[in-house]
């Protein structure tokens, strides 16, 4: 009986292993466990799973809500290939990215408040197209102005399990990520993590992905 049990855990660990390399994204407990047998405890086998990986070229991490095989941090440097094939981003677009991992959920015009300059339309949607920031829905404030946050494949790209893993303020500046030209005396507070807040009204039916509608027009 417990040469079967054995059986059946390691028969589910490969299940786990299998599924967890062929996806590009972060899978969930529930939706793992959807190919597993009845009673099968996800969470510990993932914890097997991530001890055996632990001193290896990958390792199981927890990305946002979900788990997925990344490489090791000692040998990121050397798998830095095409990856960043794609352009850059512009300091503009690093710290309007920074503002609203730590801001969220955030306007246009309260990102361009912190940063003291104007923000382009096309720094957000290239954001948006990288799939680190999404529109979160429409701030309750005359001209109702699209709020923006952060999404899984941010936590993920950088490494992050929780937004409560964001680095501090002097490790941004160091990190080339937020500039001199911010107010010295901006002070990171802890983002919004969930779901619509209580000035948040969901997004219009038929707003566009990619667009601003009409948050600009919002301003004085």
């Amino acid at each position: 009986m417990q040469s079967e049990y054995r059986e059946v855990g390691e028969r589910n660990l490969r299940i786990l292993e299998a599924l967890l390399f062929a996806s590009r994204e972060p899978l969930t407990e529930t939706q793992l466990a959807t190919y597993l047998g009845e009673g099968a405890d996800v969470v510990s086998l993932l914890e097997v799973l991530a001890q055996r990986y632990s001193q290896r070229g990958v390792n199981l991490v927890q990305r946002g809500g979900g788990w997925a095989f990344r490489t090791a941090e000692d040998l990121g440097l050397l798998l830095r290939r095409e990856e960043e094939e794609n352009r850059p981003l512009s300091r503009p677009a690093l710290e309007t990215l920074s503002i609203i991992a730590y801001h969220q959920p955030t306007t246009r015009a309260e990102i361009e408040e912190v940063r003291g300059v104007a923000t382009g339309k096309g720094t957000i949607d290239i954001l948006m197209e990288a799939g680190w920031v999404r529109m979160r829905g429409r701030r309750r404030t005359p001209g109702r102005p699209v709020t923006y946050g952060t999404t899984e494949a941010f936590l993920d790209h950088f490494g992050l399990e929780t937004l409560g893993d964001l680095p501090g303020l002097e490790e941004l500046k160091g990190a080339g990520l937020l500039s001199g030209r911010l107010p010295p005396s901006m002070q990171i507070p802890l983002p919004f993590d969930g779901a619509l807040r209580d000035d948040e009204d969901p997004l219009d039916e038929g707003d566009p992905s990619g667009d601003e509608v009409m948050e600009d027009n919002s301003q004085p």
